[in-house]
């Protein structure tokens, strides 16, 4: 049974590199009208775009910061003007400033939980209010659908993070209480939590030495690859996972079953 997003317009936070360059030529592929957002490498979303329109689909680049409430409310206006409506939200940018605990300043604080959650925040609300404002559409079961990117550590501590973690575990309530607020007007929201994904950004974790070692956490044996996380995405946006409101996917390989406890720690 193949996915489709036919006549369907998604808007992907962060879609210029990493997984969420994966998500938007998935979601290209399988027909929807993907905005490709993006905060600085205005090049690299312009090649997403590029891959998009030469597989014969369609493709918009937008410029925006997520933690920037007039950005947010720009890059919605700007994919309506040129789409004519809002369908899919997946929420994935997200960064890492990381410290010791007592050495971090207020400022990697800040900067983290300004992306990760309130950066959900924002987009989530706009989505919410383009869904309620255009309807239903007839180009799914559902009114509108919103995929939170958090991380397998929402549930797993990460000392020399924490600004990372708590960020993640405020996404995971975020996504829970807002499914639960809006599951009734036929708009579903649900979250994907990556374990170790083999990206640009952590080359460093995930090739030689350091492979060895996190494979040591990864119980199936393997990284992750962008394309994982895509082919999960896909899935839950689509209607084959029409019943599936307010659940958190982990994609880790495991990563989250506490591997260190497998001969009883």
């Amino acid at each position: 049974m193949n996915i489709t997003l036919e006549n369907q317009v998604a808007i992907v936070t962060g879609g210029s590199s990493g997984l969420g360059r994966a998500i938007c030529l998935a979601f290209g592929q399988a027909g929807a009208k993907v905005v490709v957002n993006y905060r600085r490498d205005d090049k690299a979303a312009a090649a997403v775009v590029a891959q998009i329109e030469r597989a014969g689909g369609a493709a918009l680049a937008v410029q925006a910061d997520v933690g920037e409430e007039a950005d947010v409310e720009r890059l919605f206006a700007e994919t309506i003007e040129r789409f004519g409506a809002v369908d899919i939200l997946v929420a994935n940018s997200g960064m890492q400033q990381d410290a010791g605990f007592a050495e971090m300043t207020l400022e990697q604080w800040d900067s983290v939980l300004k992306v990760n959650l309130t950066g959900q925040f924002l987009c989530a609300r706009a989505a919410v209010k383009a869904f309620r404002v255009q309807g239903d559409r007839g180009v799914s079961r559902a009114r509108g659908k919103i995929l939170c990117m958090s991380s397998v550590h929402q549930r797993i501590p990460w000392a020399g993070h924490v600004n990372y973690a708590a960020s993640k575990g405020g996404v995971a309530l975020l996504m829970a209480s807002l499914a639960q607020e809006v599951a009734a007007e036929g708009i579903r929201v649900n979250a994907i939590a990556p374990g170790a994904i083999r990206t640009p950004i952590n080359e460093n974790v995930t090739q030689g030495d350091g492979e060895k070692k996190l494979l040591e956490l990864i119980p199936w044996g393997r990284i992750g690859d962008p394309e994982d996380v895509a082919r999960a995405a896909m899935f839950l946006v689509s209607d084959m996972a029409d019943y599936v409101v307010g659940t958190t996917l982990y994609i880790d390989g495991g990563m989250s079953l506490y591997p260190g406890f497998e001969d009883n720690g």
